[in-house]
């Protein structure tokens, strides 16, 4: 079968691999859809003792169809639509217990596109316990939702306390995530929503699917959000920064309410210094709290779906053959994307 792979740190490539096998408890999925997440780039760029197997098939937002069902799995028929959940955690843990495995205190990141072959290929075989049943929702739409859904929906309810009505959420970088992140706030809240981007189209996308006010993310951006919000103490009761970069990190701190939430999401590499002193934290108010959530919970992933199928929710996506994947990471990484890119092997 087909397979797009990183054979070698940096360096990936379109090639054929044999088809694998469901081992026990683990069904074979034919993929429709993976989606193409900034992720990604970070494990292609990461250096040999980063602990990614190679050669290793990517892609780690997935949904298809059952193919085939290994020993002891039931419960699965040949052809029904699935998303993949994409975390595996160790199973035994008291978060994996409770159904947290994007909290698993054993295992670090796993899963297909991680730590065993993923979904940019005609097949992958994963356990059975990560499927989630999307009936007649469009693969190419639930492939993104399973983590550019699933995580801006986690870190929102790990929020729900503050987003009241009349609260007001910015979000920071409206791409893959942050353009969920507008619709699940304006589907499931009564908060005021701003986003912040540098892209005007970006922000014309944002006002489109749900954000109250869009805002360039330059030098006047925390004067134009605090002209919104008022002086500190007061200010924004939720940060969402699906960027953290310095300078968004600084954004947030200059924002946020006495009392707010910093939620850090991005893969910026940028950093906030605080710095205890007598007059408490240096670079964000007292009782604010930071937060830096990770992936969400099979569960979530199912509420998640739940909205998409109720057409709540829908990814802004643009289509790839599996041939052109590389330009999709050549997309990316240009930032020239609006959305996700969902890499489509079975076309």
């Amino acid at each position: 079968m087909r397979a797009f792979r990183l054979t070698a740190p940096h360096e990936t490539e379109l090639t054929i691999t044999s088809q694998p096998e469901p081992g026990p408890g683990e069904v074979l999925v034919k993929v429709g859809a993976a989606g193409v997440c900034h992720s990604d780039l970070h494990i292609i760029d990461a250096p040999a003792n980063a602990g990614f197997p190679m050669p290793l098939t990517l892609g780690h937002e997935n949904a298809g169809w059952v193919e085939a069902v290994g020993p002891g799995v039931t419960g699965w028929g040949r052809g029904e639509p699935v998303a993949l959940y994409g975390i595996s955690g160790c199973g035994q843990c008291r978060a994996c217990l409770l159904g947290r495995e994007n909290a698993c205190q054993v295992n670090r990141i796993g899963g297909p596109g991680f730590t065993r072959d993923g979904g940019m290929a005609e097949y992958v075989s994963v356990p059975a316990k990560q499927l989630v049943p999307i009936g007649d929702l469009d693969v190419a739409l639930a492939a993104p939702l399973t983590d550019a859904g699933l995580t801006p929906y986690h870190a929102i309810e790990l929020s729900r306390d503050l987003l009241r009505p009349g609260a007001t959420c910015v979000v920071i970088g409206v791409g893959g995530l942050g353009h969920m992140a507008v619709q699940i706030l304006a589907a499931t809240t009564a908060t005021r929503i701003v986003a912040v981007d540098v892209k005007d189209e970006a922000l014309a996308l944002a006002k489109q699917i749900g954000a109250h006010a869009g805002i360039r993310s330059d030098d006047d951006a925390a004067a134009q959000i605090r002209a919104l919000v008022g002086r500190s103490p007061g200010g924004v009761e939720v940060v969402l920064d699906f960027v953290c970069a310095t300078p968004t990190l600084t954004l947030g701190a200059s924002i946020v309410a006495t009392g707010g939430r910093l939620t850090l999401l991005g893969l910026g590499g940028g950093s906030l210094t605080l710095a205890p002193n007598a007059a408490g934290w240096a670079g964000i108010p007292v009782e604010t709290q930071v937060v830096m959530p990770f992936y969400g919970s099979r569960g979530e992933l199912r509420e998640v779906i739940a909205l998409a199928q109720a057409g709540l929710i829908s990814p802004h996506i643009e289509r790839f053959p599996l041939g052109n994947a590389p330009v999709a990471y050549e997309r990316l990484q240009a930032g020239t994307l609006q959305g996700r890119a969902v890499i489509l092997p079975a076309a």
